[in-house]
């Protein structure tokens, strides 16, 4: 299950306990451990958000911030708020980007103000 990649999607202003106890739940629902994720995915829409970029450090990994054409070369299978800033989506399509096999092994799923995708 190694090089699952995580899709994040979040309100303005989260903190990173926020984001930090969505990815815990995300994982849980998804069965996989934190040593299974090889990297986490966003929109730059979202680099500037402190909160998870700080919930990504504490877990030793990096996160990658795409742009808008990346993400929207892909079709998510869930709806998305994004479309009013132009994107299909950002936790699946992100996520989908940077996976290998391009299969979502956790669809959308809303924590809170985080949003979570993970994908193989």
């Amino acid at each position: 299950m190694r090089g699952m990649i995580i899709g994040i999607g979040s309100r303005r202003g989260v903190t990173s306990e926020e984001v930090s106890a969505a990815i815990e739940s995300a994982l849980r629902d998804a069965e996989i451990g934190i040593a299974d994720v090889r990297i986490f995915a966003s929109s730059r829409l979202k680099e500037n958000e402190a909160g998870i970029k700080e919930a990504v450090r504490s877990l030793g990994r990096e996160i990658v911030f795409l742009d808008d054409e990346t993400i929207n070369a892909y079709e998510p299978p869930s709806p998305s708020e994004a479309n009013r800033f132009d994107l299909v989506g950002v936790a699946e399509p992100s996520a989908l980007a940077l996976s290998e096999e391009k299969e979502l092994v956790l669809e959308k799923r809303i924590y809170g103000r985080v949003t979570i995708a993970i994908a193989r």
